[in-house]
Parts: C-alpha cells; sequence; structure tokens
C-alpha cells in the first residue's frame, strides 16, 4: 500500500512539473508580447511627443512676433497723462455752475 501512494504520489509530482514548465514557457510568451506591445506604444507617444514639441515652438515664436507688435504699437501711442489734467482743468473751471 505505501508502494503504491508512492506511485501515485511520484506520477503526481512529474504532472505538476510538466505542466510547471509549460506554464512558466507560455508567460515567457506572453511577457514578450506584452514588451513588443509596449514598445509599440512607447514609440506612439515618442512620436506625438515629437508632434507636440514642434507645436510649442511655432506657438512660441507666434507669441514672440505678437509682442513685438505690441511693442511698436505701444511706442507709438502718445501718452494721455497731459491731456487728462487738462481736461480736469477745464472741469474745475468751466464746470457746472450752480
Amino acid at each position: 500500500m505505501k508502494k503504491l501512494w508512492k506511485i501515485i504520489l511520484g506520477i503526481f509530482a512529474i504532472v505538476a512539473g510538466v505542466f510547471a514548465l509549460t506554464a512558466k514557457s507560455g508567460n515567457k510568451k506572453q511577457f514578450k508580447k506584452d514588451l513588443k506591445d509596449n514598445k509599440k506604444k512607447l514609440k506612439d507617444v515618442k512620436k506625438a511627443g515629437k508632434e507636440l514639441e514642434k507645436e510649442k515652438k511655432a506657438i512660441k515664436e507666434k507669441i514672440s512676433k505678437t509682442d513685438t507688435k505690441i511693442k511698436k504699437t505701444k511706442s507709438k501711442v502718445k501718452s494721455t497723462k497731459s491731456a487728462k489734467k487738462t481736461v480736469s482743468n477745464f472741469k474745475k473751471k468751466y464746470g457746472s455752475k450752480k
């Protein structure tokens, strides 16, 4: 009886070992597949990142051009400080009399 249990236990051990080896190689295949997918996703993300960097540079150039236009326009505009002072003096002098 003891011998029979040892044989059954040995057969079970062999089956479990074979199963473990086949399961491990399956995981390896899955790992390689996942690795390949991740590399492809990484490549796509890097490509999108490069496109965004190009857009970012173009936008920065537009902003700098706009800033220079604004500075030019502001330099041409005359100050209204003295005109406001003149208007306030006029209002005080000729303003509504009660």
